[in-house]
């Protein structure tokens, strides 16, 4: 199987294959399941995404909406008040290195989509594979950014009553070859979709381990592959931590995993932790790019 296409979003390469990136998580929200109100302001938003881009995370994940298990939809007047203020505020920090990261808006929402990129926004991620708003793949095709397209079954308030399948990975991967198919009669270039199995999203926690290990599988899609395995409740289940700030390690071997499948990229919550995750899995499981290789 042939790399997926390197892609430039502002003055980075992402070379898909040679290392695994870094999306860190920004939740703008007073109820995400493990970081819900730390950051619900613009002053400790934009702190924490500097935060994030010292640490080293290649892109920001902005989100104004809750989707753990169980959360209820808000309007999208308050989706739009708690993302693009700090969107724009990141675009006008002194900070240079935060005012040039890559962005991501993690929406369901075209309307919530169009003002993130307008703001400064680089590529939408939509948890619903663009299935909640019939209008977010044209708006995306329109603003021609890229998007993560997520495979969910029902909503994040009745997700976790769906988890009855045949075939996991058969099922998950047909219907996101099913979205990444609308997507391109919508217009989205093929070369400019991710997709995520969606982890701890409409699966048991056993079938989320068995997502871990069957990450390849993914790989005939032919697109980049993200893992978001980050403090969720399977790694709580696994080590009898019901409180997710405390699940770090749980993450740093869930994140191994991923990236010994395969995966292209992680959200994670811990920035500076995970980005050294990543360096040392990727220099035993990509050693064609690790720092050693690069010296000799």
């Amino acid at each position: 199987m042939p790399k997926p296409h390197p892609w430039i979003l502002r003055d980075r390469s992402f070379n898909w294959g040679d290392r695994t990136y870094v999306m860190g998580v920004l939740n703008i929200t007073p109820d995400s399941f493990s970081d819900g109100g730390r950051f619900n302001s613009l002053e400790t938003g934009l702190a924490q995404a500097q935060e994030l881009v010292k640490a080293g995370v290649d892109m920001l994940d902005i989100g104004g909406q809750s989707t753990r298990p169980g959360a209820q939809s808000v309007p999208v007047e308050a989706e739009l008040r708690r993302v693009v203020p700090v969107i724009e505020a990141i675009r006008h920090s002194a900070d240079a290195a935060l005012q040039t990261a890559v962005i991501s808006v993690d929406t369901t929402r075209a309307e919530v989509a169009r003002a993130a990129v307008r703001a400064g926004a680089d590529l939408v991620n939509d948890i619903s594979g663009g299935t909640f708003d019939r209008g977010m793949l044209s708006t995306v095709a329109d603003l021609g950014v890229p998007i993560v397209l997520m495979h969910i079954r029902g909503t994040p308030a009745t997700m976790q009553n769906q988890t009855n399948y045949e075939d996991l990975l058969g099922e998950i991967i047909s219907a996101l070859k099913r979205q990444i198919n609308t997507a391109i009669a919508a217009g989205v270039n093929a070369n400019r979709i991710i997709v995520d199995p969606g982890i701890g999203f409409g699966k048991s926690y056993p079938q989320n381990l068995e997502i871990l290990r069957r990450i390849p599988d993914l790989q005939a899609l032919g697109c980049p592959i993200l893992i978001g395995p980050s403090r969720k409740s399977f790694i709580g289940w696994l080590l009898a931590q019901p409180d997710p700030t405390q699940r770090v390690w749980g993450t740093a071997a869930a994140c191994c995993a991923a990236i010994a499948g395969g995966a292209d990229i992680l959200r994670i919550h811990d920035g500076r932790e995970m980005v050294e995750v990543s360096r040392v899995a990727d220099a035993v499981w990509r050693p064609q790019r690790s720092p050693a290789a690069m010296e000799s």
